[in-house]
């Protein structure tokens, strides 16, 4: 038994010194495109310039005051809805 367990470290030392004296070099790997360069690239590719924005600052912000007085009498309407119209808040009942 002794003699078998000296073969086989003997065996075993050997296979490892082959492998670590014969493996195969991997070649260095190519360097990786970098995704993120090649995607701005196609973006910049593909974009459009848009135009400039040629009206005045007064009619857009009433058009924004307009679209916001929009949407918070769509969230009161809708608020009323789910209440039932009974005990809105924010209106007092006299």
């Amino acid at each position: 038994m002794r003699r078998f367990l000296t073969w086989f470290g003997v065996a075993a030392g050997a296979m490892m010194i082959f492998k670590w004296r014969f493996r195969r070099r991997r070649p260095e790997p190519a360097p990786a495109v970098d995704l993120a360069d090649e995607l701005k690239r196609k973006l910049a590719e593909t974009r459009v310039e848009e135009p400039a924005a040629e009206s005045e600052p007064e009619e857009l912000s009433e058009s924004l005051a307009e679209r916001r007085r929009a949407v918070h009498d769509k969230a009161r309407a809708a608020i009323d809805d789910m209440l039932g119209g009974e005990n809105v808040p924010g209106e007092e009942t006299e």
